[in-house]
């Protein structure tokens, strides 16, 4: 034998999502490929290998490992070490060894496979149908996983006993459904029931034709589908969505609406390439795309909004469904307004009675609770407005390894963080924590963030604001004793500049609602120079009263009234009063006397609410529904054309800040709209306005600091007319424009920024 040909031993461990996604077939039919013996191992650690062979072949194993990998998997490391032969006389797969404290990435949940869908149409298949087909390369994982290493036993299919057929596709290496942990079939795997509304099962042959039946005649359905329970009816019925509406407590924010394919979908809205790819792309998230005007999917699915948020069919039972509805279905969260998702067959009976005619139940149990996924495209660049389904838990990696840091987030759009080696396990979308369902969903998922990673926290990160239950329930913990306080818009900038992969200082621009400032006041428009460390405020929006605090956030109107009255006086109010619509004179007298007397009115220097202000002044009239309402009926009354010029403002220094002063606008705001200016134009200007203080404060920043980076982060650049023009105009400026693209820039991303700040106050001992 040549030195070529003798025969060597690589011992190797490979870390990433690289269980549940069909890599030890992989390993066995890559070694197989290059005349190799050995094994192949789950470990709770990740993918150990024991390859023997010659040197050559060894080599190109190794490499192959990395560039042919299956489709879902996601190597992180490869480490190879070299050791005598050991004689092995086969290539064998291993059962899964269980590793005391160690832990592996979790593959989210994935989207039906092309093999398994064409599996799902073809009359001839025995999966013809079958609502839970999937392989290694598709369906449920991280909403069926109760521990690692990743086996049937730990998960929620431990219960369904292969049939013959199934278990040789799980034991043969060659086949795609080698050890595919929810493998299954009509003979052997979970099953739908249908039930009407008070829970009695209906005889029906065919519960998905019998679904289909009941969604054309009008009925509205509560199906289960991965990581809970949706409401579904025909979009196109105004009637049964205005029912919806009613029963569900959700009068005006936008419903998601699913439709049968791409092609479908352009049907009634235009999509880019990027956008479509993100439709189709194996996370299958909704995305908010520009509304046609021939649609015919009914305007009351997203009242007043020119986008439409759509997803395409991402679980076999949604394919079936969809190519036999034939139209596009409303597709919303499982729930009343505000609370988390129903996932168990009695919840959904008791917490979704009254809001659906019907239910289509399944007996496959769901772990973890898990919402759509929602990202918009904005200049061909995607970013998440909410990072669930599909994308957590897959880490946000770090440029750097940290300390095991929990995070606990805040009040709105919660998730929390867990960070641990180069990992940031940021959770899925928990919610709004304004109830008791969705407390228990926040700290029964930190439970099982813990428990899959083997998370041990040293630190955990809260936010300021003393009411947060977040921040309550960091504190109420036993342990670990190091709490750390986090400054709400210096997390935003954090997550911003981590999200970019930077430990560079920057300019921050944070912009949203409401964040509680170490002054004690309500901040939100504000400008730092900040890094992972420390922050300090460089600039802010001129504060205004908030008068009756937080009641004032659903009432627009009541915030045009104090920042008129508080900037501008009393002739400002008597001139803008006809345009604010139906207001009682004595309330208007309450406000202004809370705002002299300071009489429950905080001061706020929140962004967010300058947009409901003006939303008030140019059309946006009464009570708002939902987070954000008026400012997004404010960004889609900006009418697409010339560029106008923006209302002037000014700008102040105090105690070293620079304060934008806004009285001019506003005076400038009021002449137009008395002398009959188009609604469009107005809020057109504003918004040229808003983005023009954001560049002439970094350029006076930058000229101090020496920065020339700077990171847009904070719910107000949800606004795609907002951030494009920022953006725009802080490039021709020579800035480097930092955004959003792996979480949030609106609270959903808050954590993330709140762990790298503790291990990095940690870490220097402060």
């Amino acid at each position: 034998m040549t030195s070529e040909e003798s025969v060597s031993l690589k011992r190797i461990h490979i870390t990433g999502i690289v269980q549940g996604v069909g890599f030890r077939p992989f390993v066995y039919q890559l070694a197989d490929r290059h005349a190799l013996t050995g094994w192949v191992c789950n470990t709770s650690s990740g993918v150990d290998i024991e390859a023997e062979g010659p040197s050559p072949a060894l080599e190109r194993f190794l490499a192959d490992l990395r560039t042919e990998a299956p489709p879902l998997a996601r190597i992180e490391s490869v480490r190879a070490t070299d050791h005598p032969p050991d004689g092995h006389r086969q290539f064998e797969i291993l059962h899964s060894v269980a590793q005391e404290g160690e832990y592996q990435l979790i593959s989210p949940d994935i989207a039906t496979c092309g093999d398994c869908l064409s599996e799902l149409l073809d009359p001839l298949d025995r999966r013809y149908r079958y609502p839970f087909t999937n392989c290694t390369n598709c369906g449920p994982r991280f909403t069926i996983i109760e521990d690692i290493p990743y086996d049937r036993p730990l998960t929620t299919m431990r219960d369904f006993v292969m049939c013959p057929q199934c278990q040789a596709e799980y034991d043969d290496p060659l086949d795609r459904r080698f050890h595919a942990q929810p493998n299954a079939c009509p003979t052997c795997g979970p099953h739908l029931t249908l039930v009407d509304a008070d829970g009695n099962q209906m005889n029906v042959d065919d519960e998905i034709a019998a679904a289909v039946r009941l969604l054309k005649e009008g009925n509205i359905l509560a199906i289960k589908g991965l990581g809970g329970f949706h409401l579904a009816c025909d979009a196109t019925n105004e009637e049964v969505i205005l029912r919806l509406r009613e029963r569900k407590q959700r009068p005006a924010k936008p419903l998601a609406v699913m439709m049968s394919d791409v092609q479908d979908a352009a049907a009634h809205c235009l999509v880019s390439g990027e956008e479509e790819r993100l439709l189709t792309s194996p996370q299958c998230p909704i995305v908010l795309l520009r509304w046609r005007d021939d649609s015919h999917v009914s305007s009351l699915v997203a009242p007043g909004d020119k986008y439409l948020g759509v997803m395409l069919p991402y679980t076999p039972l949604h394919h079936v469904l969809m190519r036999e509805m034939g139209s596009p279905l409303v597709m919303t969260s499982g729930n009343l307004s505000e609370e988390p998702i129903a996932v168990t067959n009695d919840e959904a009976l008791i917490r979704l009675a009254g809001i659906a005619d019907h239910f289509v139940l399944h007996n496959r149990d769901i772990y973890a609770r898990y919402d759509d996924s929602v990202w918009m495209v904005v200049e061909e660049r995607a970013q998440p407005l909410r990072r669930s389904r599909g994308y957590a838990p897959s880490p946000v990696h770090l440029p750097f390894k940290a300390r095991q840091v929990l995070a606990c987030g805040t009040e709105l759009k919660n998730t929390f963080c867990a960070t641990k080696d180069e990992y940031a396990f940021l959770s899925q979308h928990i919610g709004d924590l304004a109830n008791w369902e969705t407390l228990e969903h926040f700290e029964s998922s930190i439970e099982l963030y813990k428990r899959l990673f083997r998370h041990k926290p040293e630190i955990v990160a809260y936010d300021m604001h003393p009411e947060y239950l977040a921040s309550k329930y960091a504190l109420s913990l036993d342990s670990p004793e190091h709490k750390v306080p986090v400054q709400h818009h210096h997390a935003h900038v954090v997550s911003c500049l981590v999200d970019n992969g930077t430990q560079e200082p920057a300019i921050g621009v944070a912009l949203d609602g409401t964040g509680y400032g170490p002054n004690g006041q309500i901040w939100g428009g504000e400008f730092l120079v900040a890094d992972y460390h420390s922050f300090h405020r460089a600039g802010h929006l001129q504060e205004v009263p908030l008068p009756g605090g937080e009641a004032t956030i659903l009432r627009p109107y009541r915030m045009a009234l104090s920042h008129l009255y508080s900037l501008c006086g009393d002739s400002a109010i008597d001139e803008a009063i006809p345009f604010l619509g139906e207001i009682d004179d004595l309330e208007t007298e309450i406000i202004k006397e809370q705002i002299e007397r300071g009489i429950n009115t905080p001061w706020t220097s929140s962004c967010g609410r300058l947009f409901d202000a003006v939303a008030a002044l140019v059309g946006f009239q009464g009570t708002a529904t939902y987070e954000g309402q008026a400012a997004i009926q404010l960004e889609m009354l900006a009418h697409d054309g010339d560029t106008l010029a923006s209302y002037p403002f000014a700008v102040a220094e105090r105690n070293g800040e620079r304060v934008i002063q806004l009285a001019a606008m506003w005076e400038a705001i009021v002449e137009d709209i008395a002398a009959a200016a188009p609604r469009s134009e107005v809020a057109l200007r504003f918004h040229h306005t808003v983005a023009q203080m954001i560049l002439d404060t970094c350029l006076d920043i930058s000229r101090e600091a020496r920065l020339q980076r700077v990171a847009l982060s904070g719910g107000c650049f949800q606004n795609r007319l907002l951030l494009t023009e920022a953006q725009q105009l802080l490039t021709a400026a020579g800035f480097e424009v930092l955004t959003h693209n792996q979480v949030p820039c609106n609270d959903g991303g808050v954590s993330l920024g709140q762990a790298v700040i503790a291990h990095s106050l940690a870490a220097t001992g402060d």
